[in-house]
This record gives structure tokens, sequence and C-alpha cells, in this order.
């Protein structure tokens, strides 16, 4: 009888300690970061057929196919490491290489009109909005996560189990923070033909 009332007990123990919901909130937290990594992926992947498109109307623009450049090559690096916040970072760079890049079209009538470079400006549109339900959903699956093995009494089974808080998808480079980049376009540009 003492041996029955022992099972229940560590039974009744197991399932009140958090174990299995700790698991459950960090898989869907790295499921959540997963479709960032996706969608960054996506972005990083139309830079260069953007970046081609507008170098056959605006070739003497290399300055700003430069920032571009290293903005991707910061993307891919960050997404590599799984940080969130160095890709929320890295993100934040890349859109501010972006806007500049988008806004040599205004400069050039031709390109505004190409077709190719339409559609590339809408799925980057739509890939910016896809990044930014996924770093909601993201951000939502970590506070859920956080908030959880900071309770009692599950914040000792994540003590004893080695369950850390997760970073949330946020931009933490205070460069970054200061919004949109300014774009001067005061010396008149020189179109090709």
């Amino acid at each position: 009888m003492k041996r029955h009332v022992g099972v229940i007990l560590a039974a009744v123990l197991a399932t009140g300690c958090g174990y299995n919901t700790i698991q459950t909130y960090d898989e869907q937290a790295s499921a959540a970061q997963g479709q960032i990594e996706t969608q960054l992926q996506r972005r990083a992947d139309l830079i260069p057929n953007l970046v081609s498109t507008v170098k056959g109307y605006a070739q003497h623009e290399e300055q700003i196919f430069t920032a571009v450049a290293d903005a991707r090559s910061r993307l891919l690096g960050a997404k590599q490491s799984g940080d969130p916040e160095a890709m929320a970072n890295a993100n934040a760079q890349m859109t501010g290489a972006l806007g500049r890049l988008l806004a040599i079209s205004e400069n050039y009538p031709q390109l505004k009109a190409d077709a190719n470079f339409r559609q590339l400006q809408d799925e980057l549109t739509g890939t910016e909005n896809r990044i930014a339900v996924a770093r909601t959903d993201y951000n939502d699956a970590v506070r859920q996560y956080n908030t959880y093995i900071r309770q009692f009494p599950t914040a000792l089974t994540a003590k004893v189990t080695g369950a850390k808080a997760r970073k949330y998808f946020e931009v933490t480079d205070p460069a970054m923070r200061s919004g949109p980049p300014t774009v001067d376009f005061s010396k008149p540009a020189t179109p090709t033909p």
C-alpha cells in the first residue's frame, strides 16, 4: 500500500512540476523563431534581384548598393547566429539600407515604371508584413515561456532543468532605434539613359 501511495505521489509531483509545459512553450518559441528566420532569409534572397534591377537604372549609386550588400551580409550572419537580438538589429539595419535603395526610384521615373522593380517592391512589402507577424508571434511565445518559467512552482523545475529566459526579437542597438533613415536627394541625380 505504501508503495502505491509513493507512486501516486511521485506522479502528482511530476505532473505538477511543469516540466512538460516548459518544454512545450520552449518548442513554441523555437518554432516562432524559425518563422522569423524563414522570412528574414526570404527577404535576403530578394535583395540581389532588387539591387540588379535598380543598378540597371542608377549605376552611379554605388555607395547605396554597398550599404545594401553589407546589411544583407549582416542579416544572414545574424540569422546564422540564431540570436534574436542580433537578428532584430540586423533587420533594422537592412530596413534602413533598403529604404535608401527604394528612395532612388523617386529620381528615376523609368525605374518606377519597371515591372520587375514594382514586383520586387511588392514582394518586399509582403515579406516585411510576414516578418512583423512572425515577430509578434515569436515575442508572444517568448513572453508566455518566460512568464511560465518564473512562476512558482515551475520556477523550481526551470532552475533544476536549466531552462533560461529567452530573448525577445527587438532592436537593442540605439543607433537603429532612432527611426527610419533620412534620405537626402538635395543634389540632383543624373539618370542614365
